[in-house]
Parts: C-alpha cells; sequence; structure tokens
C-alpha cells in the first residue's frame, strides 16, 4: 500500500471519529415530537458510512491554514443532507432498495411514512445546525448556507436525482450522464470542499477556485468508481445489492464506455483533481489523500 491510501485511512478514522462523536451528541434520542422519528433520525445518521464529505470538509478547512474545530458543525451538516438523500433514494417510489449499509434501509426498518419524515427533518436541521456554528462570522454562516441549499436543491443533488429516475431505461450521452452525476453526487461533495474552505474567511479567489474545481472532478470519479462497484464489488462490502444500477436499467459509466474506458476515465478525472492542488503545499495532503481514496476504495 502507498503513503497516500495510509494517510487517507487515518484522516478518514480520525474525521469519522470526531464527526461521529458531534452527531451523536447533537441528535437527541428522545424527549422530541415523536420519540419514533428521533430513533429513526439516529438509525440513518449513526448506522455507519464512510463520512467522506465531512472528512473532506475538515481537510478544506485544513488546506486554507484553519483548525478544523471551526468546521466541524459544518462537516455534520453536509452528513445530515446525505443521510437525508440517502433515505428518500431508498424509498419505494425512487431505487426502492431495501438494504443500505449492510442494513435494512429505513422504510424497512420502520415505515414509509416514517422514513419520509426522518429524511425531512434531517435536512432542516442541517440548515438549523448551520445558522448556530460556533466560531463563525454571520457572513460565513450565510455563505455556507447558500452553498448548502444550492447543491442540495433542484439546482443540485434533487435536480441530478429527477434526472436520473426520469433516465432509467434511457440511453444518455457522455455529456448527459456527466451533467446527472454532476448534479446528483458531484454537487454535495463540491460544496463539502467549499464549505470548508469558507472557513478562511479571507481566501483568495485563485484558490478557492482551484479547490472548487478539485471538488468538482472528484465528484464525478466518486461516481465512476460507484459504477464500477456496482458491476464489480460485493454486496457483503459495498452494503447494498451488487449489479442493482444494471437490474434496475440505470445509466452508467461503465455501461456507456466499458469497463475499462470508465477506468481510464476515472484515471483522468483523479489526475485533473490532483492538478488543482499544484497551488497547495503539505496543508492540502489530506485533500490529495482523499482524492486516491476516493477512486481505489472498494465500497
Amino acid at each position: 500500500m502507498t503513503a497516500q491510501p495510509l494517510i487517507a485511512e487515518s484522516f478518514l478514522e480520525t474525521a469519522r471519529a470526531r464527526v461521529d462523536a458531534a452527531l451523536d451528541k447533537r441528535i437527541e434520542a428522545g424527549g422530541q415530537a415523536s420519540d419514533r422519528l428521533q430513533e429513526a433520525m439516529r438509525y440513518s445518521v449513526l448506522g455507519g458510512g464512510k463520512r467522506i464529505r465531512p472528512a473532506l470538509c475538515l481537510a478544506a478547512a485544513r488546506a486554507v491554514g484553519q483548525d478544523s474545530e471551526r468546521a466541524l458543525v459544518p462537516a455534520c451538516t453536509l452528513e445530515l443532507i446525505h443521510a437525508y438523500s440517502l433515505i428518500h433514494d431508498d424509498l419505494p417510489a425512487m431505487d426502492n432498495d431495501e438494504l443500505r449499509r449492510g442494513r435494512p434501509t429505513a422504510h424497512i426498518a420502520f415505515d414509509e411514512a416514517t422514513a419520509i419524515l426522518a429524511g425531512d427533518a434531517l435536512q432542516t436541521l442541517a440548515f438549523g445546525w448551520l445558522t448556530e456554528a460556533p466560531d463563525l462570522t454571520d457572513a460565513t454562516r450565510l455563505a455556507m448556507v447558500r452553498e448548502l441549499a444550492a447543491a442540495s436543491g433542484h439546482r443540485g443533488m434533487v435536480g441530478g436525482q429527477a434526472i436520473d429516475l426520469a433516465s432509467v431505461g434511457k440511453k444518455l450521452s457522455i455529456g448527459e450522464l456527466e451533467n446527472m452525476h454532476r448534479h446528483k453526487t458531484g454537487a454535495l461533495i463540491e460544496a463539502s470542499v467549499r464549505i470548508g474552505a469558507l472557513t478562511a474567511e479571507s481566501l483568495s479567489d485563485q484558490h478557492f477556485t482551484a479547490l472548487s474545481d478539485y471538488a468538482r472532478a472528484l465528484g464525478l470519479a466518486f461516481q465512476v468508481q460507484d459504477d464500477l462497484l456496482d458491476i464489480e464489488g460485493d454486496t457483503s462490502v459495498i452494503g447494498k445489492p451488487q449489479g442493482s444500477d444494471l437490474a434496475r436499467g440505470k445509466p452508467t459509466f461503465p455501461a456507456l464506455l466499458g469497463n475499462n474506458g470508465a477506468r481510464e476515465f476515472l484515471s483522468q478525472l483523479l489526475k485533473t483533481a490532483l492538478d488543482h492542488l499544484a497551488d497547495f503545499g503539505p496543508e492540502a495532503d489530506p485533500l490529495r489523500a482523499m482524492a486516491d481514496y476516493v477512486v481505489a476504495r472498494s465500497h
């Protein structure tokens, strides 16, 4: 194993532990309007996960010279949005999945109505937390809220999901497929890096653009690797049924480019992402390591 994956695994492990502890502390186990709703929220957020998006947020904060503690609450809000999206993606009206992270999906473990409400609650909770994130100016919090809203709404993740649902059984061009995934998957990954970078509050436009471009390439790389894992991965490792995208007739990069072509595209995206970090020093090594991890992961 090379040094970069070792760095990534170490960084991810530390980031995951910090984020999980903060999420566990902040999402109360009871005492709200509905104990069952709270249970479903905790089940969906705390039931595993790689925490790639929060880790990218913390790594971006480090890259711009900030104490990652300033980025911890914003990082947690990204995981709340991600968890909400997974709950809704798994619903019968969407992808109709019964397995997520090796466990029953929220609508199976609870019921469909509770799952929908849990997703709704996590989404609004994310914005509430972001408005109260400590050690940040009001202007920075507002900029972060704008980033998260754009990335998670109709101009980002939700818009991409709508394209995805409308594309089942259709053959898309490479441009159309990229557009779908830059919204559905890439937008929140890009926001993760941009929000982490915003902790600096006085970052140059050049460096902010470079980090955004890094994240844009990485977001698409993440999806290409996901598509390859759907074909080549093991259900017990990837945590969801292997071949589920193929079975539903979803357009994927391997289906369009072939497995070898998708791997070549993935390699190009990795190089592009890393090239955008050329002006950063060792402080951006976690971001470099995260890029290597994203394209080499097995789940």
